[in-house]
């Protein structure tokens, strides 16, 4: 039996999958040790999901060749610490080259905890762009010993996550990186940081560390490397401090006035800026997820439902603007938790928050267009038994990059329809049991509902919600789906449509408290109790049209070690994947293969990058592309034919850690500050990724 890694710094069992309690503190407020805000009885996926491996696929899994015994090796489980990835396969003239799906043949990297970003053998990496690095004109070089607020508004910010990677037409070889900074790690960030008493100096730095960046960047031409473009004239940084505008249903409503923007339309910033996604017409957007943690004092059931608290926060920011403190500026929560659109192209834009898209913890908004061109937004709201949605749009693409064009299609999502998802299982509830075994149809599968919640058009909006106003509904989105009996998951993340098959598939990252008391039981679209490591969903819109408001799912991976029988591939070979464990972000390739990203690894390795092939004799089958270092997580990733970009998000985020006690060195060295980063991966000979 192949032996799980102990987890670096962290108790075993002592936290959801293998996060720290720093992570917990600093990223979501220690919203898995608060009390669960969802207390509807509305179903709970992890009993709908109770079985789902078909006789069909089980006997296609007989069929299925294995992996050579060389890559199978590769994916054991590390022995130690400073265990390296296993060797590939070198390529060229009369050499054995790794099989699997075009685009994924390359040799897995092992499981293992080394304190670097580690690729597989025959790749090379460089990291592209660091937190402090400076990208505007006349900001500062970074020094953590003696930066300021203004310094750090011209640098690129902390712990990135969301990358997009956009072309930059009339520049050879230049794209423009476009990249999330979801939130801060004060105690990483200043020494002797006292986190009962932050200075205003501290506060202001995290406010401008947090938000968007945008910076060109440069690709080497006889490699995959990446340099940034400093001063470029579209390079931007956007802040907790910067101007946003409320569109939509919500802009102008009195739920989002404030004493310092009474027309209810301008906002102050973006907060924890999770994944994303990037839009047919050229911009990007980025869901504002854990921003219940900035807010202080609150005392509405209303507030209760999105986890804001009664007392003081982690950041104590309510100290210097009253605005984040809900008895003083009770509508200024109202304003986060939206999708935020970007134009990367017009630096003097103002981004807008898309109030149509509902109010909730936006994990990320993954677009695809309809048939006649109109948009359909996913959207995942990160939290213990929650639920998952999609806008559709009412209005049309115009194609072209004329003013008249992209004028138009920025108007594209703020009218439409916002669903909730119900999720049936069609195996009998007796066989859900919670273990993850399979029901006797031999698959977790059903069938499912787009419930609508209200209706945005140019002349107002409609709620389809008893009880419950349009501006009520958009804003207290959790609320809506509570009455009309959405399903609860384990915590959807990202939700991405396959762009060769048109399936979309849903990142379910893990849900401890399933089936404890008090709680949900497993269901058959969640099927296990504890559920520590996470799945992946797929879905099929009727008729293959993401406007249809009936679709058909089933479960893709049930993750975890292969060894635990609990664990499923999509029917692959379970002796020949690579073990993963809390599914997070997921892309994919032009092949149509998924790539997947984790956070919080149970299985006591680091967070990785994964890609799995979705179609054909190798469905399942999934190979471990990266791993990160200590502390960190695997987010962002772009997966481009000759390059995969990931944001290395926290890494030395270890219980304990301080500036003067680091728990790693990446990326510079002993001696250094650790800095959350990006990193470029690419083949030494120049290839297109695992072909």
């Amino acid at each position: 039996m192949r032996k799980l890694l102990p987890l670096i710094g962290t108790p075993s069992g002592s936290h959801p999958g293998g996060r720290s309690a720093m992570t917990c503190r600093f990223r979501c407020g220690d919203a898995c040790f608060h009390e669960v805000p969802n207390t509807s009885s509305n179903e709970y996926v992890g009993d709908v999901i109770a079985g789902a491996l078909s006789r069909r696929s089980m006997m296609r899994a007989a069929a299925v060749v294995t992996v050579a015994a060389a890559g199978a090796g590769a994916v054991g489980v590390a022995a130690a610490p400073e265990a390296q990835a296993a060797p590939a396969a070198k390529g060229g003239h009369g050499s054995h080259k790794p099989k699997g799906a075009r685009g994924l043949r390359f040799t897995p990297v092992a499981p293992n905890t080394n304190d670097a970003v580690t690729v597989p053998e025959g790749y090379r990496q460089n990291v592209v762009i660091r937190w402090g690095e400076p990208i505007l004109r006349g900001a500062p070089a970074f020094d953590p010993e003696r930066q300021s607020a203004e310094a750090q508004a011209g640098q690129f910010g902390y712990n990135c996550d969301f990358l997009a990677l956009l072309p930059l037409r009339g520049e050879r070889d230049r794209q423009i990186l476009v990249a999330n900074h979801e939130y801060t790690d004060e105690v990483l960030m200043f020494r002797d940081y006292d986190a009962d008493n932050p200075t205003r100096e501290q506060v202001e730095i995290a406010w401008a560390a947090h938000g968007l960046a945008v910076v060109a960047v440069e690709e080497e031409r006889r490699s995959g490397k990446l340099t940034p473009v400093t001063r470029h004239h579209l390079n931007r940084r956007l802040t907790a401090t910067s101007e946003f505008r409320l569109t939509g249903p919500v802009a102008g409503s009195d739920l989002v006035k404030t004493s310092a923007d009474p027309s209810g339309t301008k906002v102050l910033g973006t907060l924890n800026n999770c994944a994303g996604g990037t839009t047919p017409w050229g911009t990007t957007l980025h869901g504002e997820e854990n921003f219940n943690q900035y807010f202080a004092n609150s005392s509405r059931a209303t507030d209760k439902r999105y986890g804001i608290g009664t007392g003081s926060t982690e950041r104590k920011w309510e100290r210097f603007d009253k605005r984040f403190d809900v008895s003083q500026e009770p509508n200024e929560v109202h304003r986060f938790g939206y999708v935020v659109e970007l134009d990367p192209y017009d630096p003097d834009s103002t981004p807008r928050k898309r109030t149509a898209l509902g109010r909730f913890k936006h994990e990320g908004a993954t677009v695809r267009l309809t048939h006649d061109g109109r948009p359909v937004v996913y959207s995942g709201d990160d939290e213990r038994f929650d639920y998952f949605y999609k806008f559709v749009g009412s209005k049309r693409m115009r194609h072209g990059n004329s003013r008249w064009a992209r004028e138009h299609n920025l108007t594209l999502l703020d009218e439409g329809t916002l669903y909730v998802a119900k999720l049936t299982g069609d195996s009998p509830a007796i066989e859900i049991d919670g273990t993850g075994k399979l029901p006797k149809d031999g698959e977790f599968d059903g069938s499912g509902q787009w419930i609508p919640l209200a209706t945005a058009t140019a002349d107002g909006a409609v709620s389809h919600v008893e009880g419950m106003t349009a501006e009520e509904v958009f804003v207290f989105t959790r609320l809506a789906g509570d009455k009309v009996g959405a399903t609860k998951m384990d915590r959807p993340e990202d939700i991405e449509p396959n762009p060769v098959t048109g399936k979309v598939y849903m990142a379910l990252t893990n849900n401890s408290n399933r089936g404890k008391a008090g709680y949900a039981a497993a269901d058959e679209a969640n099927p296990r109790n504890s559920n520590k490591h996470g799945h992946v969903l797929e879905l099929t819109e009727r008729w293959n049209r993401p406007e249809s408001t009936r679709f058909a799912w089933s479960l893709f991976l049930v993750a975890g070690d292969p060894e635990d029988p609990a664990t499923y591939f999509a029917g692959f070979p379970k002796d020949s994947v690579s073990p993963i464990s809390c599914p997070d972000n997921v892309a994919f390739d032009d092949h149509g293969n998924l790539w997947i990203s984790t956070d919080g690894s149970a299985l006591g390795s680091h967070d990785g990058l994964f890609g799995v092939a979705t179609r054909g004799e190798r469905r399942g089958e999934l190979k471990q592309f990266l791993t990160v270092p200590n502390g960190a997580e695997t987010c962002g990733p772009v997966i481009q034919d000759r390059r995969v970009l990931v944001a290395v998000q926290h890494p030395g985020e270890v219980d304990g850690a301080t500036v003067d006690r680091p728990a790693s060195s990446w990326p510079d060295g002993p001696g250094t500050y650790v800095r959350p980063a990006v990193v470029a991966v690419w083949r030494a000979d120049g290839s297109d990724i695992g072909v």
